[in-house]
């Protein structure tokens, strides 16, 4: 066991000595992990769309996620205003039926 071919180096990632301990985590040139968010401009306000239409179910697709759920302002960008008008948008797209109210796959599990 003492007579080991390679000797310990602190696992996959490397030894711990090299690790770059400063205040930027070790990253060469590159931005911080934590700081100031980016700015996203909402896509509504920026094309200057007077209200969302829920009939247009290819848009508001985007703004589902893969389990049809409704994404979070913070994810897709869109202000609070637009925000309110584009979960009604679905929401009524759903009603009609132009949206899933599940996943597909979720779907198929009772048939």
């Amino acid at each position: 066991m003492e007579n080991q071919s390679r000797s310990y180096s602190g696992g996959s990632r490397g030894p711990r000595n090299d690790r770059s301990g400063g205040r930027d985590g070790g990253r060469d040139g590159q931005q911080r992990r934590f700081g100031p968010p980016i700015r996203r401009v909402c896509i509504y306000c920026k094309d200057k769309t007077k209200f969302i239409d829920y009939k247009n179910a290819d848009s508001l697709r985007r703004s589902l996620t893969d389990r049809a759920k409704i994404r979070p302002r913070r994810k897709i960008g869109t202000c609070s205003r637009h925000q309110r008008e584009l979960a009604l948008a679905i929401k009524r797209a759903r009603q009609l039926a132009l949206l899933p109210l599940s996943p597909e796959h979720v779907r198929g599990m009772n048939a």
